[in-house]
């Protein structure tokens, strides 16, 4: 909320530097390049290319999965194996269909971290967990604003965050996602 991309760099570059770690802070920068989860305009010019806008939430869910898997990174919640399992059985098939905010919590409950303010009225990034990091991480990112050529900026177009997509893996970026029908229309070069 406070800084965007750049903070969370300079806060990862300290983070590495003070546990003595930064040669694992470059190698994945160099993983996320590779699966061009990162390119010239960082992880935020990666989600230009699947999501709408500047999706800053999302953003810091991809750093999340690095401080998570270093342990710098608390949850509020953990899922148990059988949840976890749970989730990644379902959402494939759960997001064929446009989800809300509300939605995405009463089918999954409180998220393990939350990318994001409160405000119903803004988008954010829920992201779920266990306490193994070699459980890819699950992001559900969500977007409200204003549809293009409306000319306002204010009031959204939804009453709360539609789901545009969920992530899941550490395969290429692209194949990680998986896309509702709004978010597959309102995908960069859909339009």
């Amino acid at each position: 909320m406070f800084g965007g991309e750049m903070a969370l760099r300079l806060l990862l570059d300290h983070l590495a530097y003070a546990e003595h770690d930064e040669e694992a802070w470059a190698q994945e920068l160099r993983v996320l390049e590779s699966r061009c989860a990162f390119n010239s305009l960082g992880v935020t010019g990666a989600f230009k290319t699947v999501v709408p806008g500047d999706y800053e939430y999302g953003v810091a869910s991809i750093y999340a999965e690095f401080a998570r898997d270093r342990g710098w990174l608390d949850v509020d919640r953990t899922l148990t194996a059988e949840e976890y399992a749970s989730i990644r059985h379902e959402v494939n098939a759960w997001a064929t269909q446009d989800r809300t905010l509300t939605e995405v919590r009463e089918a999954f409950g409180p998220p393990s971290v939350l990318f994001g303010g409160n405000n119903p009225l803004y988008g954010k990034t829920l992201a779920y967990t266990t306490e193994r990091v070699t459980d890819p991480m699950i992001c559900f990112h969500l977007w409200n604003g204003t549809d293009p050529g409306t000319g306002s900026s204010w009031p959204p177009t939804y009453n709360e965050p539609i789901l545009l997509a969920v992530r899941c893996g550490r395969g290429p970026f692209k194949d990680t996602f998986t896309f509702t029908p709004q978010g597959s229309m309102r995908r960069p070069g859909t339009a």
